[in-house]
């Protein structure tokens, strides 16, 4: 018998054919305007935490649940189609800074949870909204030594990776999660571990959600930080036969755009996502960064009027505000033609 998010999820690549879908902005971003101090971050569980965890914006799945559904349900008034749950460091690899390891399963289940309440609050016939399960990179990379003076050193290995992930996917898919998205890849290595831990669950739970890939080409060379150009990387990882491959974080869309569209001309059997960065750093900006909605949803919108994507959103800076100027910028354009590809994946 199919589970509820299996049933949500049959429905999403109709979705992304017929019209252009908006996932979410900045999570950082947006709990960084509720100025949370130490205390706020620790609540009555933690406040004898031996270790300072301000930062740590998990944690606040637990602690303050009221802002992470704040932060939901502002993006979901804005227009969003997808929610990503507050998981981008939700790993035993990433917790390990705040010797928070052991509260991972939690976390994940936790955010998951806030991310299905929010989307069930604004769902209608018309527009479901769908809860995007996030899968961050982790601070640990399996390819990059972290010794400038030993090329073949390395502080994490692949089956470290691989089980943190399943862990972390085990308690999304738990929580609510419709779709996975394993995003701001930096390394593909450990891309792969995420991807090899995500099938694993999917051999063992016996149902497939669908499933975005999301890279990040981290300056004018073209390529992601473990020296991969944008061709290679969609090489690599489209075995996972994801439902959308793309582009996030480190740039704004003007710089992103040519990636952009090497993706279109050789993932041309898959949906593309797209959600950059609000521009440059820009310390003046009450965001951190300086584009303001209109200038990220008017670029956004040449890409959709070249037929470039599937999937619109933002990453670092980007607000509700910004994600109802892109939703109100892409609606009246049509969406990126897919042909062929793998879309939806039925369980064996």
């Amino acid at each position: 018998m199919k589970t509820p998010a299996y049933t949500r999820a049959q429905a999403l690549p109709e979705i992304l054919q017929n019209r252009i879908a908006i996932l979410d902005g900045a999570m950082g971003t947006m709990i960084q305007r509720f100025k949370l101090s130490e205390a706020d971050y620790r609540g009555e569980r933690f406040k004898d935490f031996p270790k300072d965890v301000k930062g740590n914006n998990e944690l606040l799945s637990l602690t303050r649940p009221d802002v992470i559904r704040d932060i939901h349900e502002g993006y979901l008034a804005a227009g969003a189609d997808l929610i990503e749950t507050n998981t981008f460091g939700a790993t035993t690899v990433a917790q390990a800074d705040y010797d928070m390891q052991h509260l991972v399963r939690e976390m994940n289940l936790q955010s998951a949870k806030l991310a299905r309440a929010a989307c069930d609050k604004f769902s209608t016939p018309d527009k479901p909204r769908y809860v995007v399960g996030a899968l961050g990179p982790t601070p640990k990379t399996a390819s990059i030594s972290p010794d400038v003076n030993d090329a073949g050193a390395r502080n994490v290995t692949f089956e470290e990776l691989r089980a943190a992930y399943y862990e972390q996917v085990e308690a999304l898919v738990e929580g609510g999660s419709d779709v996975l998205l394993v995003e701001t890849i930096f390394d593909t290595l450990n891309a792969k571990a995420a991807l090899f831990a995500i099938e694993e669950f999917f051999e063992a739970s016996g149902e497939r959600l669908p499933l975005i890939i999301s890279g990040t080409v981290t300056d004018a060379s073209g390529r992601i930080l473990s020296g991969q150009t944008v061709t290679a990387f969609w090489h690599s990882v489209r075995h996972a036969q994801p439902l959308a491959i793309g582009l996030n974080c480190a740039l704004g869309a003007t710089l992103m755009r040519p990636y952009i569209q090497e993706l279109n001309k050789v993932a041309g059997d898959t949906f593309i996502s797209c959600y950059p960065n609000a521009g440059l750093p820009n310390p003046m900006s009450d965001t951190g960064f300086d584009e303001t909605p209109e200038v990220t949803s008017r670029l956004l919108h040449e890409f959709a009027a070249e037929g470039l994507v599937n999937i619109v959103g933002g990453c670092c800076g980007t607000t509700p505000d910004h994600i109802g100027a892109i939703s109100k910028a892409v609606s009246p354009l049509a969406p990126r033609g897919v042909h062929g590809g793998f879309f939806y994946k039925e369980a064996a």
